[in-house]
This record gives C-alpha cells, sequence and structure tokens, in this order.
C-alpha cells in the first residue's frame, strides 16, 4: 500500500501574531483511494492561543473523517487536469505531467490567496537516519536588494547554505537560506524550523541546493526551489503534540 501523510498548517492572520500552527493531518493510500483526516493537537492550541475556527467541512474536533475520494478542501487546491497550462505548472514544481493530486501537494503547498491555509507532507526518517525535503523558499520579498538581485542569479544545482537564526524579529527561532557568497536570500518554511534545527544540532551531515527557478509570472511564493538533505541520530520528525491526532 502507498501510504502517504500531508499536514494542514493555519495562520493566525492577526498583525500581532501571524504565528503558524500545524491542525490537522490528512493520511491517504493513494493507490486504494482511501483518504483519512484528523484534527491534530495543533488545533486544539490554535484555539486555545488563536481562536481558530474549525473548518466547516471538518466541523467536529475529536472526529476521524473518512472518504474514498479527496476531501475537497484538498482538490480545490489542486491545478484541474485539463487546464492548458497544468504542464507548465508542474514543470515549476519539478513534477512529472501525469502527478497526482498527493504528489502535488507535497510541493505547491496548497496556498490560496483566500485563506490562511497550507499544506505541507511529513518528514521521513530512513532507517539509516536520513531525510531529503523540498520546499519553496519563503520571506524572499523581505531580504535586501543585493539580496533579491542574488536571487535572479541563482542556477539549478546551486549550492546553498542552511543557518540557524536566534533572534528573527518575528518568530525568535528561524532558519536562514543563504548563498555560498553569503547573502541571505530568505528562510525555510516555520513548520520545518524544529525538525532542522534537531538535525544541524545532532549531525553536521546536511547540505541544500537550488532545484528550480521559476521566473515571473509564477507566483513569488513558487519563486525558488529548494532541496535539503541531512540527517537525524535520536530525533523524531514531526511528532510532539501538535502534529499527534486529536483521535
Amino acid at each position: 500500500m502507498s501510504e502517504k501523510t500531508l499536514f494542514l498548517a493555519w495562520q493566525d492572520k492577526r498583525k500581532e501574531s501571524r504565528l503558524w500552527f500545524p491542525i490537522g493531518r490528512l493520511d491517504a493510500n493513494v493507490e486504494g483511494s482511501l483518504y483519512r483526516f484528523r484534527y491534530t493537537g495543533g488545533a486544539k492550541r490554535a484555539e486555545e492561543q488563536a481562536g481558530f475556527p474549525l473548518l466547516v467541512e471538518f466541523p467536529e474536533l475529536e472526529q476521524d473523517y473518512q472518504s474514498s475520494e479527496l476531501f475537497p478542501l484538498f482538490r480545490n487546491r489542486v491545478i484541474a487536469p485539463g487546464r492548458l497550462d497544468r504542464a507548465g505548472y508542474l514543470a515549476n514544481l519539478d513534477l512529472p505531467e501525469d502527478a497526482n493530486p498527493f504528489e502535488i501537494l507535497s510541493v505547491n503547498g496548497g496556498t490560496r490567496v483566500t485563506d490562511a491555509y497550507e499544506v505541507f507532507p511529513k518528514l521521513v526518517k530512513r532507517a539509516d537516519g536520513s531525510f531529503k525535503c523540498r520546499f519553496f523558499l519563503h520571506g524572499s520579498r523581505h531580504v535586501n536588494p543585493p539580496a533579491r538581485d542574488r536571487i535572479d542569479r541563482l542556477k539549478p544545482r546551486e549550492k546553498l547554505y542552511i543557518t540557524l537564526e536566534l533572534t528573527n524579529p518575528a518568530t525568535t527561532l528561524a532558519v536562514q537560506v543563504q548563498t555560498t557568497d553569503y547573502h541571505m536570500i530568505g528562510w525555510t518554511p516555520r513548520y520545518l524550523v524544529t525538525d532542522l534545527t534537531a538535525a544541524m544540532a545532532e549531525t553536521a551531515n546536511y547540505s541544500a541546493h537550488v532545484v528550480r527557478i521559476n521566473p515571473q509570472p509564477a507566483p513569488s511564493k513558487q519563486r525558488v526551489l529548494v532541496e535539503m538533505r541531512g540527517s537525524w541520530d535520536e530525533h523524531e520528525p514531526m511528532t510532539s503534540e501538535d502534529f499527534v491526532p486529536v483521535v
């Protein structure tokens, strides 16, 4: 069985907060067409700290939702099969034309300008402790003009540095992405920070590189696709209470 897991995150849009919470888990046997959604501990924390409203499609916190089809909340975040720009869109994600919805959501983030949700895949720790993840560079609009110019000159396969930031004004702890000539060009997604920090603390065995650069008219959130590889000794990724299903 081809078991896959995605998490759903919600952002508190209040100006004084802007915090992200992992609030749900979507498990799927893609080949067998069985999908399962459950809220996670992050949803409880988001309710208590930020007034998170439960989703209309999933109105009960302590419920195990199952379906033979991908739930509309997720399906509506995937480009339709018949669209003329589908091939170009998937190329921007570095995916083949026959990519399934789960594969697309694992890369595109499922973001929409009309809401405050984002989708991301579960980090998988292999038997030897290693992992690989891909993500689009975050926050590049906040970097300085020389760094933005440097982004324009990035090349596929170009090596990048991953460094820890302890004084980020928004989140305190963050993970920066830098070029080898020391331009800080953005950040990793916030939902990866805890696990990537653990990898950086446990071993020196981590690296990153540019996978793809998407020029305009690609959305700014899908401009620079990055791949990071690393390993953990003891750490188990995405196992904190925020990621554990309520039921």
